[in-house]
């Protein structure tokens, strides 16, 4: 494998490819279907961020502080000072989860998600990723606009719930990667997918501060009431405008058709009847992917779901302050991820080879967050210092974006939804005994115990770069069909 990558597609493609745009005049971006598409999948990241992490907000009121369990709305520095509530956001029920139950709940979205990775992958490759992904984020709205009821009912009821929308969230990515391989030219997936995937990071910059305000001035159920209206808004633009390919697509421009299909023609999977999974199982550039995706996912998903207890905790703000400051680190992280996406396509076409490109991006996306998630935890009571550390760290981390992130439509464009449900489905571990772990290990909330939470954190990091530095690929893998266009997606019309 590594003479067939020294010796062939990653050093030829920019040069195949960019002869290939001869050949096709390029489509202007502006006002192109594969960018609206790009800008309307952002949208609907956005919403599956947003009812994601919610509930890591509404968590911080949703909590009886007064009570014998142990919770207490002691922090470990000063509190900061805040302006009263307004009495009417008095009405919602407060419960008594201690720290423990708090980490399950937390980390049960993500027992659902990882259920449907592969299979989403395998659908989408199939039948058409449309009407799957959209159902997906449409089955999590619903759910989400459950969650009050069901939190009323009991903790036991509410993992059910956030089992259930994890469920029909999980198949998003797969299914957006498959989107892809019959949308996004070659030399354009960078600037694309960045622009799509950072509706996350969207999704969590909205999501935390509006869920503390939605909080303070009525309370902690209408955060998924508002969200929840959101989601189903997208569903109906998804439906009425997004089509599973150029073929199929009602308004495209036929230059612009021509232009996608033709760099793409050499990349395409006829079917989902025939899929070689002995080879991906046993493909070490695959494997790369997954244990980076794996180990960028601990960081990411410890802050994503425990930054808002630890602002409350252990730097004491209040539920106002707590949303807004909690959402500055995805700030950063959605600026680098698109700034990132068109400088790695621009240095792919003019530069260098797509593995070099895709292994630095990762190196500065998993190496700089580790460090400075260390660092604050040094920083005391010293909260300016501790938001910015965290900040910069989470900005880093949006580099990944265009490294190994993306690095499934590289080496394997027909099969990258597919390839994306397995490495996403190890990435969603972190997710599900990150947070347990976490709480398990700040049980009195002491800033000794959170730095052996960074600790660790930067500690797999580390290890996830190292290993994809050594064993990534950025070429075609020799095991990858080359028939053209998919019947499966041809099939629909919408």
């Amino acid at each position: 494998m590594d003479r067939y990558a020294s010796e062939t597609d990653d050093q030829e493609r920019p040069l195949l490819l960019s002869r290939q745009d001869d050949k096709v005049e390029r489509a202007p971006a502006c006002c192109s279907s594969r960018y609206g598409l790009s800008l309307l999948s952002c949208y609907g990241f956005f919403v599956a961020y947003a009812l994601r992490v919610n509930l890591s907000v509404a968590m911080v009121d949703m909590l009886n502080n007064t009570d014998a369990s142990g919770n207490t709305s002691t922090s470990v520095c000063p509190a900061h000072s805040s302006p009263a509530r307004p009495k009417h956001n008095h009405t919602a029920s407060v419960y008594n989860w201690d720290s423990e139950t708090q980490g399950w709940i937390l980390g049960s979205f993500f027992y659902g998600y990882i259920l449907t990775q592969i299979p989403g992958g395998y659908l989408a490759l199939k039948y058409g990723a449309k009407w799957l992904l959209g159902l997906g984020i449409l089955g999590t709205v619903v759910f989400t606009l459950l969650t009050p009821v069901a939190a009323d009912m009991g903790a036991g009821y509410l993992i059910v719930v956030r089992v259930l929308e994890g469920i029909g969230e999980g198949v998003t990515f797969p299914a957006m990667h498959a989107m892809w391989a019959s949308w996004a030219p070659p030399m354009e997936r960078s600037r694309l997918l960045t622009i799509a995937y950072t509706g996350a990071q969207l999704g969590t910059v909205v999501a935390l501060p509006l869920s503390g305000q939605i909080c303070f001035y009525l309370d902690w159920t209408w955060v998924f009431y508002i969200f929840g209206i959101v989601g189903i808004v997208w569903f109906i633009l998804w439906a009425l405008l997004v089509s599973n390919t150029p073929s199929t697509h009602p308004r495209i421009s036929e230059q612009e058709r021509l232009y996608i299909t033709s760099t793409l023609n050499k990349e395409m999977s006829p079917t989902g009847d025939h899929i070689p999974w002995g080879s991906i199982l046993k493909s070490m550039p695959l494997w790369a992917i997954v244990v980076a995706h794996f180990s960028y996912n601990w960081t990411f998903y410890t802050l994503l779901t425990l930054l808002p207890t630890y602002m409350n905790d252990v730097l004491g703000f209040s539920i106002k302050e707590n949303g807004a400051l909690s959402a500055l680190p995805y700030i950063g992280c959605v600026l680098l991820a698109v700034l990132g996406g068109q400088l790695a396509d621009y240095l792919r076409e003019n530069f260098y080879r797509t593995v070099v490109v895709r292994k630095a991006f990762s190196l500065i996306g998993m190496i700089g967050p580790a460090v400075f998630i260390v660092a604050a935890g040094y920083t005391g009571c010293n909260y300016i210092l501790a938001v910015a550390f965290l900040t910069i760290s989470s900005s880093l981390g949006g580099f990944v974006a265009s490294g190994f992130n993306i690095n499934h439509l590289d080496i394997a464009p027909p099969y990258a939804g597919i390839l994306l449900g397995i490495t996403n489905s190890f990435a969603t571990i972190p997710g599900m005994v990150g947070p347990v772990i976490a709480r398990a290990l700040t049980k009195h909330n002491t800033i000794e115990e959170w730095q052996s939470v960074f600790y660790i954190s930067a500690g797999i990091n580390l290890f996830g770069a190292a290993f994809y530095t050594v064993f990534g690929r950025g070429e075609i893998q020799p095991w990858v069909s080359t028939i053209p266009i998919p019947k499966a997606a041809e099939g629909d019309k919408g």
